[in-house]
């Protein structure tokens, strides 16, 4: 079965691809199987990070952005970060919405994800899913975070490009100071750039761009103005992106970025399992409870705990 999910999804077979999506963002461990086969068959993707505050517009540039990539022939992938729903746990599909104009295009293909309580604007298994649009072939990946504003750094480790989104008068340029969100912008975007005050917000993110210490040959991020919902400026957004993409492509650059994603993904899938593992052995063994108790009244520490719980020697099963 695993080979014949594999195959299906290298095809580009839609159905089989969302079916491997759905059950990563389940836990299934048939997916998870399935995955390893395919992951040999991924890191040719091109992955664009969108990022920003809520009602910065991030939806509809993914729209026009998706449209502008369309033209010149490219396949694309989105994945959509949305706020997850307190009845369901289900993903808040209002990033969909946006995009329904791409949904009858057989070179588009979108996936909606809940947060489910990951901070950091991406979801649990936004990687497992970018890494399955990978492995279908498709040319770009576009990865759109919730919105959940400065603590949104994480795209920056899974992401070739990243595109901090800032409008005027919603107060990005006070938050541009404070943000460590901004340290990870590529490319700033002032989008709804025909309302008042998008000059001053262009020329506030130049200042402080101006502000940092290049060094010869690094790149330094742009700001681009753009009216999403009329696409202008948009095309010209998208040659800047291949201009970035262009730069992380030289050999000693992409070798660092692999690096880095590797780390990412090793540590992540770390700290889920090895959580999980803890938590279920505890509770096999009918400890977990107690444990919870005992710290709360303060008869344990949970340092101490912690400390008994990882001391093992978790490389030995890789040596030798």
């Amino acid at each position: 079965m695993t080979k014949a999910v594999v195959d299906s999804v290298r095809a580009g077979d839609l159905r089989a691809a969302a079916r491997l999506m759905r059950d990563l963002d389940d836990g299934v461990p048939a997916a998870q199987r399935s995955l390893r086969q395919l992951y040999k068959h991924t890191g040719r993707s091109f992955i664009l990070g969108i990022t920003g505050a809520p009602g910065a517009g991030k939806s509809t540039l993914v729209d026009a952005i998706v449209g502008e990539f369309r033209a010149i022939g490219k396949t694309v992938g989105v994945v959509a970060i949305d706020p997850t729903s307190p009845y369901s746990g289900g993903a808040i599909l209002g990033d969909r919405i946006r995009m329904q104009r791409h949904y009858l295009d057989d070179g588009v293909f979108i996936k909606s994800l809940a947060t489910r309580g990951h901070l950091g604007g991406l979801s649990r298994s936004t990687i497992d899913v970018v890494n399955v649009m990978d492995a279908m072939g498709k040319d770009v990946v576009i990865i759109e975070t919730v919105g959940v504003g400065q603590d949104e750094v994480e795209i920056v480790k899974v992401a070739h490009t990243n595109l901090v989104v800032v409008v005027p008068g919603l107060g990005d340029d006070i938050q541009a100071i404070k943000a460590g969100i901004l340290e990870i912008a590529d490319i700033f975007v002032v989008n709804k750039a025909d309302r008042e005050g998008a000059d001053r917000t262009r020329r506030d993110l130049e200042t402080m761009v101006s502000l940092n210490d290049y060094e010869e040959g690094e790149w330094v991020p742009p700001v681009m103005p753009t009216e999403a919902v009329s696409g202008k400026g948009v095309g010209e957004l998208v040659e800047m992106i291949d201009s970035h993409r262009e730069h992380v492509f030289i050999d000693d650059n992409l070798e660092l970025f692999r690096r880095e994603k590797a780390t990412v993904e090793l540590f992540e899938m770390l700290k889920t399992r090895l959580l999980e593992e803890a938590v279920g052995d505890l509770e096999r063994h009918g400890l977990l409870d107690g444990l919870i108790s005992d710290i709360a009244a303060r008869r344990k520490d949970p340092y101490s705990i912690v400390e008994k719980l990882v001391n093992h020697s978790f490389a030995a099963n890789l040596i030798g």
